[in-house]
């Protein structure tokens, strides 16, 4: 007799109360009289890109937000590429401007690099629905999690005075005078996932709900793998991240000192110096919010060590070609693909508790669920100055 495969569970059964959140939203006297006004911009020919703008498209209409595509530089017919990056921060700022347009996204890699990100951050972070504007990063990065709508600049405002804990009166309703700040929409969505699987512990404290737990995300891209890192470093996981260069962890404490040798048999190796159970010295006091560090592995750190004492495994690599070796995972553990491509072997279930094939669903549920909190962020902007 075979054994029990893991269960299968989908972005669209986790995106169910989501979008009726959504609805209850839209259907509000708020948006009685316009329909909040989302831009897509994309510059390239990138099939994947497109169909993402189209699934966006439809997701968003489906519910009553209208999607506008804009196409610029090489997306625009007869166009040779020239110029691309010039056509698209010109679209960007025009959208900025528009009083009409409440949030936008664009469609990337462009250029990759250093461009790109340049191109993030001109987009303004009340239309950043994407949340990669570099306030919302650095926010991010800084386990930054409430804040002032007034403080939302070009250049990132001081985070020490903000609040890093929801009212307490009102569950994880933002404090009286802030809003939540807008994280990126796919690794949001994969904390969302992890919290409908069971993952998050709501009975510890707000913010370290992920403790206990072993996560190894594979890739780190600045988009996707080394923000979901910080993230779930900042609820309290002991991060692995690894990449094609390197493994590194990330987490509130330390991890034991790599040792200095490898062949120095009296110190840990690489699978002690990751495991969950070892010894961490307290972090020093500071005046910033606790937020994650990342410590380097020892270069003989493998990915089948991570697997081996992961109790969640995600990976986004994109690419068809990548597939996470089954054999060295965990018995039980959760297994998360992040990209289309399906990034785990075909016996992912035989090992896996749990396997969640994409989150693609859940992404667009997050992008909107952004696009409406950035509409009530000129609101509570202009509450404060009238108040001020």
């Amino acid at each position: 007799m075979s054994a029990p495969q893991g269960i299968l569970i989908t972005a669209g059964k986790v995106h169910v109360p989501f979008k009726t959140e959504l609805l209850g939203t839209l259907g509000s006297d708020k948006f009685a009289k316009r329909a909040p006004h989302l831009v897509g911009i994309l510059a390239t020919k990138k099939e994947d890109a497109r169909t993402y703008a189209e699934f966006t498209k439809k997701a968003c209409e489906s519910i009553g937000i209208n999607f506008e595509l804009r196409l610029v530089g090489e997306a625009r017919e007869g166009m040779d590429g020239e110029g691309v990056g010039i056509d698209v921060e010109e679209a960007i700022l025009e959208a900025n401007d528009d009083d009409d347009v409440d949030g936008m996204m664009v469609y990337y890699p462009i250029y990759g690099g250093r461009q790109d990100q340049y191109l993030q951050s001109v987009v303004s972070p009340y239309k950043d629905v994407e949340g990669l504007n570099h306030q919302f990063l650095f926010n991010l990065y800084h386990n930054v999690r409430f804040i002032n709508p007034l403080t939302l600049r070009p250049i990132p405002a001081s985070h020490l005075p903000q609040p890093l804990k929801p009212s307490p009166s009102d569950g994880d309703s933002a404090p009286s005078g802030t809003v939540k700040s807008i994280l990126p929409c796919t690794p949001l969505a994969i904390v969302k996932v992890l919290e409908h699987i069971g993952v998050y512990n709501k009975m510890l404290e707000y913010g370290d709900r992920a403790r206990g737990k072993v996560i190894t995300v594979i890739n780190r891209s600045e988009v996707v793998g080394r923000p979901l890192a910080a993230l779930l470093a900042n609820d309290g996981a002991r991060v692995l991240s690894v990449d094609i260069d390197s493994i590194v962890e990330f987490s509130k404490r330390p991890s034991v000192p790599a040792p200095s040798s490898p062949k120095d048999s009296t110190t840990p190796g690489p699978t002690a110096a990751i495991s969950p159970t070892a010894p961490a010295p307290a972090l020093s006091s500071s005046k910033f919010n606790p937020h994650h560090i990342i410590t380097p592995l020892p270069a003989s750190t493998t990915l089948e060590d991570c697997l081996r004492i992961s109790d969640v495994v995600i990976s986004a690599v994109p690419s068809q070609k990548y597939k996470v070796p089954t054999r060295f995972l965990k018995d039980g553990a959760i297994c998360v693909s992040v990209a289309a491509e399906r990034n785990f072997e075909a016996d992912v279930r035989d090992r896996a508790g749990i396997y969640v094939p994409s989150v693609g669903m859940m992404t667009i549920a997050m992008l909107q669920r952004n696009l409406l909190r950035l509409c009530t962020f000129k609101d509570e902007a202009k509450k404060l100055s009238s108040a001020a």
